[in-house]
């Protein structure tokens, strides 16, 4: 949604009922927190297109539960002192630029006038459609790909330490669908994925082939690392978002805590069975395959973050972009670290291209922006830290521990240089 000035209400919007026009800019927020929404843009996002249909909103976005305070503007400032509050409550929602688009069109459609409230509130409820066995097993597939690419593109392992985490990737993405549906399940899968993918590990190390099994566990759990929680977490603290930053902080931590019980857990019960793991390394791959890795990377996220076709160009560049420009940056022969000033420069560059990308194609800078960060976000550091202190080796946790707040800050500055660099036009 635009966020440039602020026109006096539409008159059609003045003498639609108060009641239609909260129930749609509640159905709105509710879209935006569930698919992926970040608390200051979602706040922005809500306040600009209340004033356009005539209201004033005080909102609070927190991971989950969003609290609005609405009054008419129409009827002047003493209409401040009566305000109807509304309070939802919601589960931590999930990046899906797909639906994230298609929200932000309703809503500036029904802002110009092209569509009226009522009509803008039953197309927003249509998007609460579940996702067809088409669309899962699409998502299913991106985790077994994302697995792939991360392991050749960052882990650098053999062939089979590739297939096998694609393998794990499978049985994540599947467990991960299963759970979506089911409360009891979902609260645990996080560990339950952690000991499953350890467990398929270190039994095919045993039995069938030896393995870095410690790079495959991390390929395969990729994609559930809080990274992007971790880096939105500090993004809105850093923009005095501080309840809503700390409770992000809070849930990526216990993510983290759960996932490294889920393999502690796993490599006990292999110890107790007698299963005794060959972590062997073989045979690196050939350097050539981190460019097509790259590019199926970036076609995998383009499907974890289920984008519309129309938008897979732009977020296929927008992650190979990124991570040249991190590489790039991390090669420079300056004085600093290498790894966070390349981090520091792929975030300047993928938030100044998002609000460049949202100024003139009319759509969400999340669509460059979200998927652009995934190869850049830190989740995999965090992991590792607290693995490490687990292990009781504190020295090397510590070391993982500083150098996880050394790419958050990185990454961090840059996306807020970024907006300096180009400022935004839209608040998604």
């Amino acid at each position: 949604m635009p966020t440039s000035a602020i026109r006096s209400p539409l008159a059609s919007f003045a003498t639609t009922a108060l009641n239609t026009r909260i129930a749609f800019l509640v159905e709105l927020a509710t879209r935006l927190h569930k698919y992926g929404a970040a608390s200051p843009r979602l706040e922005m996002a809500i306040s600009g297109s209340a004033q356009r249909i005539g209201l004033h909103a005080d909102v609070w976005s927190s991971p989950t539960a969003i609290i609005i305070s609405f009054s008419d503007l129409g009827h002047g400032e003493e209409a401040r002192l009566a305000q109807v509050t509304q309070v939802i409550r919601l589960l931590p929602g999930d990046v899906n630029l797909d639906k994230l688009c298609r929200a932000d069109e309703i809503a500036d459609r029904v802002i110009a006038g092209e569509l009226d409230l009522r009509e803008g509130f039953r197309l927003l409820r249509a998007l609460e459609l579940p996702d067809t066995p088409r669309q899962q097993a699409g998502v299913i597939i991106s985790y077994g790909l994302s697995a792939a690419a991360i392991d050749a593109l960052f882990l650098h392992s053999s062939w089979v330490d590739l297939c096998v985490a694609g393998l794990v990737g499978l049985v994540i993405g599947t467990i991960t669908i299963l759970a979506g549906t089911r409360p009891r399940l979902q609260v645990a899968s996080d560990a339950i994925c952690a000991m499953v993918a350890t467990l398929i590990t270190i039994v095919f190390s045993a039995f069938v082939a030896p393995l870095a099994i410690k790079s495959v566990v991390l390929a395969g759990l990729i994609v559930l690392m809080p990274g992007m929680s971790l880096t939105t977490a500090v993004r809105e603290i850093s923009s005095l978002h501080l309840v809503a930053g700390m409770a992000r902080m809070g849930g990526a931590m216990a993510t983290l805590l759960k996932l490294t019980f889920g393999t502690v857990a796993a490599t006990q019960i292999c110890a107790v069975l007698g299963i005794e793991p060959r972590d062997f390394t073989l045979p690196a791959l050939p350097e050539w395959m981190d460019y097509p890795a790259l590019l199926v990377g970036a076609v995998a996220f383009a499907m974890l973050f289920r984008a519309a076709w129309r938008d897979w160009p732009a977020v296929i560049a927008a992650v190979i972009l990124g991570y040249v420009a991190t590489r790039l940056g991390g090669a420079l022969p300056i004085h600093l670290n290498g790894a966070a000033f390349g981090v520091f420069l792929g975030g300047l560059l993928l938030s100044a291209l998002a609000n460049l990308y949202a100024r003139y194609a009319g759509r969400p800078g999340a669509v460059i922006r979200e998927p652009g960060i995934l190869l850049l976000v830190p989740g995999s550091v965090g992991f590792r830290s607290v693995s490490y202190l687990l292990e009781r080796n504190a020295s090397l946790g510590f070391d993982s521990t500083v150098l996880l707040v050394t790419i958050l800050i990185s990454l961090v500055a840059g996306l807020m240089f970024g907006e300096l660099l180009i400022a935004p036009r839209r608040s998604l």
